[in-house]
């Protein structure tokens, strides 16, 4: 797109503006900010944080080759992306939002399955302040409170009911 000011010419791209902390107005407007989301991964009934899964480079999703079809990995373990947003009220931080994907990895075949699709609407959901986390069996629901607990209790203690209920196990 090409825009005319004063006689010269100016060229504007369209970006896609990750890391920016700028409030637009105008061109470029609704580029989705993902500063304050990141990635825990649950497998195997631990949780950790695994920023790499932002860009589908997390430890488990290395060297996999991916299909949408599940019964293309029969041997696979189940392994959850959860997208958790952060906001921050007047008395601070928070964990605002939390929703679980799922993938099945079969490490040795080198071979995974999930539905990118999912993948990107449950980051959706979590930006806008959404909890879903029913998909989560009892041990998994337990990791990630224990995690988030864990990196920061006062977070958790100022988080929404529902997100506490969602994961009272």
């Amino acid at each position: 797109m090409e825009q005319q000011d004063s006689g010269s010419q100016k060229k504007r791209t369209l970006a896609f503006n990750v890391v920016s902390t700028q409030t637009h107005k105008g061109f470029g407007a609704g580029s989705i900010n993902l500063n304050d989301v990141s990635s825990v991964i649950i497998d195997g009934g631990e949780a950790y944080i695994d920023i790499g899964a932002m860009h589908a480079k997390s430890r488990v999703e290395r060297g996999i080759k991916f299909s949408p079809n599940k019964e293309d990995v029969p041997n696979g373990r189940k392994v959850w992306v959860v997208w958790v947003a952060v906001d921050r009220s007047g008395e601070g931080a928070y964990y605002a939002g939390a929703t679980a994907c799922e993938m099945l990895i079969d490490s040795e075949a080198r071979r995974g399955w999930k539905i990118l699709a999912d993948h990107v609407n449950r980051l959706d959901y979590a930006i806008k302040r959404r909890f879903m986390l029913d998909e989560l069996s009892a041990e998994e629901k337990k990791a990630l409170k224990d995690l988030l607990i864990r990196h920061n209790a006062e977070w958790w203690e100022r988080s929404p009911e529902e997100l506490k209920q969602a994961l009272d196990v």
